[in-house]
């Protein structure tokens, strides 16, 4: 049988001329989360993204926000993708393989997750519109692209159905949370690392 480790937690600080970030995330939490990223669309799709994980999620970062939100979106994934790689250690014990299919009224978003040590981001999805309220749209692409290659996973994204890009938005980050959190769970039958090569 896999061992999980006891203590899946994570901290990373970075700090660059343009922003400022820290992160505490916990793998085994209870979906709790304190999350100030200076922008609150961003800060929304996070908190319903850890809620969904069950994880335990403390985020601050600080901006050029005077600039545009790209900066402080991107960091914000980096920092968040290499605390999840660090949480996970080893991988031993886990499923590695998580999916979500995800409905928020018209949208319809499949998510899948390999936790490959390996990062790529395929993202099929066209969104409506360019903004929701003052939130660029085409950050979520760079979010999640930033996530992936720093959390070292493959991540599919495909939108099936969905006319309202709040609901199509939303539904990607609830699905992520989702399909990480079966992809991190402990897997019984699972003795040491689940790959072949003995390595992820």
């Amino acid at each position: 049988m896999g061992k999980i480790s006891s203590k899946r937690v994570a901290g990373i600080k970075r700090r660059t001329g343009e922003t400022e970030i820290r992160v505490h995330l916990n793998l085994d939490g209870a979906g709790n989360y304190q999350i100030k990223t200076g922008i609150g669309f961003l800060d929304h799709m996070l908190c319903l993204f850890t809620r969904h994980a069950c994880f335990d999620l403390e985020l601050n970062a600080r901006g050029d926000l005077e600039v545009d939100d790209h900066h402080t979106v991107e960091d914000t994934a980096i920092c968040l993708g290499r605390a999840l790689k660090e949480a996970l250690g080893n991988k031993e014990g886990i499923n590695r393989y998580g999916h979500a299919l995800l409905p928020m009224d018209d949208a319809l978003v499949l998510v899948a997750v390999d936790l490959s040590g390996r990062g790529f981001l395929a993202y099929e999805v066209s969104l409506p519109s360019p903004r929701v309220g003052n939130f660029d749209t085409e950050l979520v692409e760079e979010f999640l692209r930033a996530l992936a290659l720093n959390g070292e996973f493959t991540l599919h994204v495909r939108l099936l159905a969905g006319r309202n890009t709040h609901h199509i938005i939303e539904a990607i980050f609830k699905g992520l949370g989702r399909a990480l959190k079966s992809a991190m769970a402990p897997d019984p039958r699972t003795s040491g690392v689940p790959s072949t090569k003995g390595l992820l």
